[in-house]
């Protein structure tokens, strides 16, 4: 995910606002000690003062305040059923009239402020869910989903996007059937996420704690907050070395600061963390291409194309891009392209909706607008989708 006109920065979680969710990575021939020492990627003398903030702790992200622990005390630990509990935390979480939780994308907070702000990202939404589910003695683990590249437009910024969620299981049980790994339910704050069978590994929460500093670099940078940027994303590639996205959001921010070479060192070892960091080859691609390094962006550029092409998103996010820069008709031929390849993603078809509605094509846009309708199974996003074909009809009356 890049920062800047066509930069993009990574982030976690889903609907992880996600510039550093990570999608499936492979694992890098260097163990962490290796990547720390050989990397020589710090440069502490451009943000003299990184030192002086303060920066969550693993304790602070995951802490229940007394509030929380009543309500697992009183609506869970009172049902002695794992799974009947496990239902009982997601009524907890999902009922409008206990948590009522609220999705925005920018804010990456800890557990308790989820809880009681109501509002946060879906890495801060796992986060709290987990914290819950652990306080009610579950076996939960979180997982990151590989679907594939998905971006979101942040004005300038194209901000590309990766998921978390989370598993409760059944505990081991000392008889002749042992129930290991076998799940219970998954807890998922993304319905179209939830609804496909995407590949997803068991991440650490190590790994969860450096996606959540990620993130919060990255809404830094966002910001102009370069020092607070540096704080939080060097120290989410100390605590998890193999999580490729750190380094590449690191390369974004020396990007925005305009040390080039120190941005392109960045991206090329977020590579060699993970040879799969497509966010990383993009971004160095944008670099070399702009000193005339032409043969090598060539190269990065196929492999780019050959992974992308066949990607839904990838045509979406450049038609959003399109529509931002105002080139409509390109606009339209992307989300068309996008639709092709994923028929029934009600998004390609708001979005390909809003292109005809700012071109008064007001027939075309509402025939998208009801295909969004048709695909759409939220019930929240529906009532947003209806308010936008009432608008069309209304525009489309004539006197």
């Amino acid at each position: 995910m890049a920062i800047f006109t066509n930069n993009r920065i990574r982030v976690c979680c889903l609907f992880t606002f996600t510039l550093l969710l990570s999608a499936c990575q492979s694992s890098s021939h260097l163990n962490d000690k290796q990547l720390i020492v050989e990397s020589n990627l710090y440069f502490d003398n451009y943000f003299p003062n990184y030192q002086y903030i303060k920066i969550e702790t693993e304790e602070d992200i995951f802490a229940l305040d007394d509030k929380m622990r009543l309500m697992v005390k009183e609506k869970l630990i009172t049902e002695r059923d794992i799974k009947k509990r496990s239902i009982k935390l997601l009524e907890q979480i999902f009922d409008k009239n206990s948590v009522a939780l609220e999705y925005r994308s920018n804010a990456n907070v800890n557990a308790r402020d989820v809880y009681n702000n109501q509002a946060a990202n879906c890495l801060s939404l796992t986060i709290m869910a987990y914290a819950l589910a652990k306080e009610a003695g579950l076996d939960v683990n979180f997982h990151d989903v590989n679907i594939p590249e998905y971006w979101v437009r942040n004005g300038d910024n194209n901000m590309l996007s990766g998921h978390v969620n989370l598993s409760i299981s059944r505990p081991i049980k000392s008889s002749r059937y042992i129930f290991m790994g076998k799940n219970i339910l998954t807890i998922d704050f993304d319905p179209y996420i939830s609804r496909k069978n995407f590949p997803k590994k068991t991440i650490s929460k190590s790994v969860v704690v450096a996606m959540f500093y990620s993130n919060k670099g990255g809404q830094a940078i966002l910001d102009g907050e370069y020092e607070k940027a540096y704080a939080y994303i060097k120290k989410a590639t100390q605590i998890a070395p193999q999580f490729s996205p750190s380094w590449s959001n690191l390369g974004v921010l020396y990007k925005s600061i305009n040390q080039n070479d120190f941005a392109l060192r960045a991206y090329r070892f977020a590579i060699e963390v993970d040879q799969n960091n497509f966010n990383a080859m993009a971004n160095m691609s944008l670099l070399l291409s702009s000193r005339g390094e032409n043969d090598e962006v060539k190269e990065i550029q196929k492999r780019l194309h050959n992974k992308r092409s066949k990607n839904p998103y990838y045509h979406a996010m450049q038609a959003g891009r399109a529509f931002y820069n105002g080139e409509n008709e390109l606009a339209i031929t992307y989300y068309q392209k996008a639709i092709s390849l994923a028929k029934k993603v009600p998004e390609f078809h708001f979005e390909l909706a809003k292109v005809y509605y700012g071109m008064n094509e007001t027939l075309k846009a509402k025939k998208s607008m009801k295909r969004a309708i048709l695909y759409n199974r939220v019930e929240d996003v529906e009532d947003r989708y209806i308010a936008k074909l009432n608008l069309i009809n209304q525009a489309s009356i004539t006197y």
